[in-house]
């Protein structure tokens, strides 16, 4: 089995019932990852598996910090068949080190995942953020303004959030510049 059939098969048997919701925000997060492949090359698979894993950490049978992205990378560390990168780009997606400051919780999450490299952790971070929680496109104003409504904003989540706005719209503007970049390159001259 490859690496985006294990992925998706490990989320689905974690999150589709449980959370379907959930599970169909992987789906979508999945998708835009998946359109991403003219700037990934060999990285594509490695972002889809990271991107429909991402949120794994929510699931009831694995969730012991309350972190998701902490227990969700704890989990797929110990899962034969994952990949270290993966598992580094769930432990950091969309900002976590801000959200895990937040929590009190630096520390354990910088000491246990590196990051990876910052055009996949861009790529992840629009992939999330560019995502609804029912797994339809948006835009990441949209998106921050959705989290930040259903948490509120004086919560560990809407006030993360709201420090990590700056972080999340470079990172949309980066990989948006590289998609013109790379649609631009492949028009005839």
């Amino acid at each position: 089995m490859g690496l985006t059939e294990w992925a998706y098969s490990l989320s689905e048997a974690m999150l589709s019932e449980p959370l379907p919701r959930r599970w169909a925000h992987s789906l979508g997060v999945a998708k835009r990852a998946r359109s991403l492949s003219p700037i990934l090359g060999d990285d594509a698979d490695l972002l889809e598996a990271a991107a429909v894993l991402h949120d794994v950490g929510y699931s009831p049978s694995i969730a012991t910090t309350g972190f998701h992205p902490l227990d969700g990378a704890r989990f797929l560390r110990h899962q034969e068949g994952a990949d270290e990168r993966v598992v580094r780009l769930v432990a950091h997606h969309s900002c976590a080190l801000l959200e895990a400051e937040e929590r009190g919780m630096r520390p354990e999450l910088e000491g246990e995942f590196q990051l990876e490299r910052p055009e996949l952790v861009d790529a992840l971070i629009y992939c999330d953020m560019t995502t609804t929680p029912d797994g339809t496109h948006t835009t990441p104003a949209e998106r921050l303004d959705e989290i930040v409504q259903r948490y509120g904003p004086d919560t560990i989540v809407g006030r993360f959030i709201q420090r990590a706005t700056p972080e999340i719209h470079g990172a949309a503007e980066r990989v948006e510049g590289r998609l013109t970049r790379a649609s631009t390159a492949d028009q005839p001259m």
